[in-house]
């Protein structure tokens, strides 16, 4: 029993010892930051030497450092201390580590960072109180500084969409922690239902296209009995639970269709099919054009707490109701409020973007802002006052999936050279 107590010993001395002897560099120096509680490493593009699944403790409020903590997911992929660093601000969930685009066109370190409230980054007890654009903003300075511990090049921050508008936050709030933001299609609402975005859908793209979507929509809610028929048996061979009634759901489809059909632009004018084709036809477009997921109990999950950010800081929009009066029979107000979870107060307060607004157009520097031109949210785009170094590059006819690489020629040319002269390193081209 002895020798078997010796033999388990020396086998446990060494694994310990191969275990020590593997640990690279990186992978010790994370180890020695008290507020990184786990480290996980996790499959990476080649292009990395290493990558993590980290854990770090953040204060749940910023202005009590010693009160609650809450856990943060962040993805770290390394290439060397001395490359420059994309920080990859998200608005959601981190869905993994794959390889940004500027992180590829920098050949950068990268890190990931999942947004407060969302994912795995979630407070033991949900107080709605601390989901603010300031204390995210925190929570991204505090990781910065974290990780200037290891990294000496130059610093961009980027994010899409509500990851972008977290870009534009930590920059508004910490100017001076990066070098170089680049926000993806990112609104900067100034109301909790902005007008704006109405103004857009009337007027984006040709008229006869805009009409063909109204007759379109009309036409969905006019077959009502045979799409519920349709929508029914395709929710239950997709195995989904719909967070509202197949009536409700049918009429909020119709209104959503034109915002997703800009926004997205998986479908173009020419598809739209004729207000007299069949149902099948009219609901095979539909989904297309305006995914189920988005209607489905587990997207209010998913997007609960941005619902909530939404009507107390960030703004959203509502829908025009007025050519389709005369067909709604459960939606009788054009508000989206309904998509704040249940029992949550809200209460938006219009200073908080005001003032984001106001501080990008005066004083915000070394940021290039990349817009679809027939997205919806570019309704809600930055406008430049030419006070600042800042760009917005804006790419004529496209959607919320407009990326640098969806430029061409001088455009593309402009945002490299943007690039080089802000980071002071040259860019292959």
């Amino acid at each position: 029993m002895r020798k078997l107590r010796y033999f388990l010993s020396a086998l446990l001395l060494i694994s310990t010892l191969l275990s020590a002897q593997s640990e690279t560099v990186l992978y010790k120096r994370l180890k020695s930051f008290s507020d990184i509680v786990q480290i996980t490493p996790v499959k990476h593009d080649t292009t990395f030497a290493e990558a993590y699944e980290l854990m770090i403790t953040q204060p749940v409020d910023h202005n009590k450092p010693d009160g609650a903590k809450f856990k943060q997911k962040v993805y770290l992929s390394h290439r060397d201390d001395s490359s420059p660093v994309v920080f990859v601000t998200e608005g959601y969930a981190a869905p993994g580590n794959r390889p940004a685009e500027l992180t590829r066109i920098l050949q950068a370190n990268q890190i990931i960072v999942e947004h407060r409230y969302f994912g795995k980054s979630v407070p033991d007890k949900i107080d709605w109180e601390y989901l603010t654009i300031r204390q995210s903003a925190n929570d991204h300075h505090a990781l910065v500084q974290l990780f200037k511990n290891i990294y000496s090049g130059k610093w961009i921050s980027t994010g899409i969409s509500k990851g972008g508008q977290t870009t534009l936050f930590f920059k508004r709030f910490y100017p001076n922690d990066v070098d170089v933001s680049v926000p993806y299609v990112a609104p900067i609402n100034l109301a909790a239902e902005d007008p704006r975005i109405y103004m857009f859908l009337n007027s984006v793209g040709t008229e006869d296209c805009r009409n063909k979507i109204i007759q379109f929509q009309r036409a969905f809610l006019e077959k009502r009995a045979e799409i519920i028929n349709l929508l029914m048996k395709d929710v239950e061979k997709k195995n989904l639970r719909l967070a509202w009634d197949y009536d409700f759901v049918l009429e909020y489809m119709t209104l959503e269709y034109s915002f997703a059909f800009w926004q997205w632009g998986n479908t173009k004018c020419d598809d739209i099919p004729s207000a007299d084709s069949p149902a099948e036809k009219l609901y095979e477009h539909m989904v297309k054009a305006n995914p189920l997921y988005f209607f489905t109990e587990q997207a209010m999950k998913d997007f609960g707490p941005f619902y909530v950010q939404a009507y107390n800081e960030i703004g959203y929009y509502g829908y025009d109701l007025e050519p389709f009066k005369d067909l709604l029979t459960q939606i009788k107000d054009g508000s989206n409020i309904l998509l704040v979870p249940e029992g949550v107060k809200v209460n938006f307060d219009c200073r908080v973007m005001n003032d984001v607004n106001n501080w990008l157009q005066k004083k915000g520097k070394n940021i290039i802002y990349i817009y679809g031109g027939n997205d919806t949210w570019s309704a809600t785009s930055i406008q430049l006052l030419g006070e600042t170094n800042s760009v917005k590059m804006v790419k004529q006819g496209g959607a919320h999936g407009t990326r640098i690489a969806s430029f061409n020629g001088e455009q593309k040319e402009k945002i490299y050279s943007t690039l080089e002269a802000w980071l002071g390193i040259q860019i292959r081209r």
